[in-house]
């Protein structure tokens, strides 16, 4: 449940021993959280499990700790349990963990109908291209909703979105020969965005998500109308959805008018070439048909928070591993200017137990294991007391955005198992409206994403700016420049990361706390989920950014402390940015070279040059 496992997210700190090991779902159990080892070599005491994890259920594993799927469940205090073997820590849902690039590449289905859909299926549906089905149990929740929309479609009594019209319109009473021309009628006149294009990956998630709450049974779709709709993301046929149109209430109405403008064979569309055409033609060109849509079917494919939760999926994905960079970067700042590691302890970090704060400060330390830079300033030469703030108090604020990115984790897990629609068919046949589709919960963790992004970018320049400063950077040359005078080494590239850390702070500012109402003042509070979504992509993009500079500025001071030499972790980091830049010279072309490490960051090979040397960081 969500405590156990926000618990279990600090037991690699907390347990010796622990092994956090993500994985796939296995049967009714859908994510091994970790392994433990018992005993006098396990380095861990059941009393420890039992402590830390009060919920816990333990299964026994096979040869060198393998999963075994078949292993009886045992609670915490099972006196079956033999000290002597490994136990792998069971708990339920949670789509939290990051996507490895093979645990993506093993994602080449998603089934829908069965359970909710992980982040790491998200990811693999929106940038793998993973295949989506529908279950049988999604089949017959389908057909079993339909039937309560065809009975009350043939009966008099005005139902919201089947027999009357849509928002201020509700009141108005739509004939039964016009029930079929006010779906299309809805489709058509809803799709009202304008802008540029939205990212072909945003789409995809956004489709997956809302074919994941037609597959629940609850909002009284045909499910050949949801096949339909699932043949167009497998055919790779991205509908054309605009930045502006959703006011993250009602659902984001526009964007998910869009893709059922394609369904019903309308619009434009992006094939699986990129090219831009009819969505008739490239529904035909794949096999398909175009869905002559029927009664509340427009409704349910456009009544969701489908676009701002895809959204909120993807950074989740990214910002987990952007947080672990970040640290990596920090660290190379670390050795460039001859910091203590003295403040990582963990018992000092241990005062303020902050899970975050603690994941952090291990990172650091890890990082830093053995850098033969930080032993060589601890002797008595050197008089500095303490470093500054932006060095010191990184696990503090790199923590506190993990804290956030867990509470984010937690909304979206909640969201994603949500059937979000406006009527809802509920089980017993009952429709009745509701205000499910209220963007709020989300958009209020895309606002505080934005926030701990903006703040980590600002730490992050202000340690490039000191690694700059002749007067602060404790014996390199100003701005890293070979020929200080004639070169002005990275001087330019603070400037850049002030630029985006700027852009960053404004995007740091709240849409959610904005509502601007709409249809006459039926919608007259909404959430601006989506808006909130959208900025934060850009703020994600720009941290990678600022982390890129920070990386390459710390990787050219720390190449100007030789004969020194960094610690494993930030070797290896300095190794992998040194496969794409070269090291410190008279002034380059500079742009392609932050260019070159920031793909480093984005594709997560820096992170994974430093985990292969060192292993996995929190």
């Amino acid at each position: 449940d969500g405590d156990f496992v926000t618990q279990s997210a600090g037991a690699q700190k907390m347990l010796p021993g622990w092994q956090q090991i993500p994985l796939q779902p296995q049967g009714k159990m859908s994510l091994w959280l970790g392994a433990v080892s018992f005993g006098p070599h396990g380095g861990c005491t059941l009393a420890q499990v039992r402590q830390r994890f009060p919920k816990a259920v333990l299964v026994g594993c096979g040869p060198g700790g393998a999963f075994d799927p078949t292993g009886a469940l045992l609670s915490c205090d099972d006196d079956s349990l033999d000290s002597s073997k490994s136990y792998a820590v069971v708990g339920g849902d949670w789509p939290g963990t990051h996507p490895t690039a093979a645990s993506l590449a093993s994602i080449v289905e998603v089934v829908l109908g069965e359970r909710p859909v992980t982040v790491a299926e998200v990811v693999a549906v929106a940038r793998g291209h993973a295949r989506v089905e529908l279950s049988a149990t999604a089949i017959s929740n389908m057909d079993a909703a339909r039937k309560a929309i065809m009975d009350l479609a043939s009966g008099e009594r005005p139902v919201y979105g089947i027999s009357t019209g849509f928002g201020a319109l509700a009141t108005q009473h739509i004939d039964a020969e016009k029930r079929a021309q006010l779906q299309r009628s809805l489709i058509r006149s809803h799709t009202a965005g304008s802008g540029p294009m939205v990212e072909r990956e945003v789409v995809r998630a956004m489709m997956l998500l809302r074919l994941q709450t037609l597959a629940t049974g609850y909002t009284g779709v045909r499910s050949t109308t949801a096949q339909a709709y699932a043949h167009i993301l497998n055919s790779n046929i991205t509908p054309i959805v605009h930045e502006y149109g959703s006011l993250g209430c009602s659902g984001d109405l526009a964007p998910l008018s869009a893709c059922a403008l394609a369904l019903i064979g309308e619009g434009m569309v992006m094939d699986g070439s990129g090219a831009i055409v009819a969505a008739a033609d490239a529904i035909k060109a794949s096999g398909g048909t175009p869905v002559a849509l029927e009664a509340k079917e427009g409704l349910a494919l456009v009544n969701g928070t489908d676009g701002m939760l895809g959204m909120l999926a993807l950074a989740i994905s990214d910002l987990t591993m952007l947080l672990k960079t970040c640290d990596i970067a920090a660290a190379l700042t670390h050795e460039a200017l001859l910091g203590t590691d003295k403040v990582f302890a963990a018992d000092i970090q241990a005062l303020r137990p902050h899970p975050g704060q603690a994941a952090a400060a291990a990172n650091m330390r890890a990082l830093l294991h053995e850098s033969a830079i930080v032993a060589a300033h601890r002797g008595g030469q050197y008089t500095r007391v303490q470093d500054a703030y932006s060095m010191r108090c990184m696990p503090q604020v790199a923590g506190a955005a993990r804290d956030t990115l867990d509470h984010a984790r937690t909304v979206c897990s909640r969201e994603l198992a949500s059937a979000v629609d406006n009527p809802v068919v509920l089980r017993d046949g009952r429709v009745e409206s509701n205000g499910n589709f209220h963007g709020a919960p989300v958009g209020y963790v895309l606002d505080f994403l934005a926030i701990a992004v903006a703040d980590l970018a600002s730490i992050s320049e202000r340690r490039t700016d000191r690694m700059l400063d002749a007067k602060r950077s404790f014996g390199l040359p100003p701005f890293l420049a070979s020929d200080p005078g004639v070169d002005s080494g990275l001087m330019i590239a603070q400037y850049t990361q002030a630029g985006i850390v700027s852009e960053l702070k404004r995007l740091g500012v709240p849409a959610s706390v904005d509502s601007i109402p709409s249809s006459a003042m039926q919608e007259d509070h909404v959430s601006m989920g989506w808006a909130a979504a959208r900025k934060l992509r850009k703020s994600v993009d720009g941290l990678a950014r600022v982390i890129a500079i920070e990386a390459l500025t710390a990787c050219r001071a720390i190449d100007m402390r030789k004969p020194l030499l960094p610690a494993k972790g930030t070797g290896a980091a300095l190794a992998e940015v040194r496969t794409a830049v070269p090291g410190p010279g008279p002034d380059r072309h500079l742009a392609p070279e932050i260019e070159a490490v920031f793909q480093l960051v984005t594709t997560g090979a820096l992170l994974r040059a430093v985990e292969s040397t060192i292993g996995p960081l929190h």
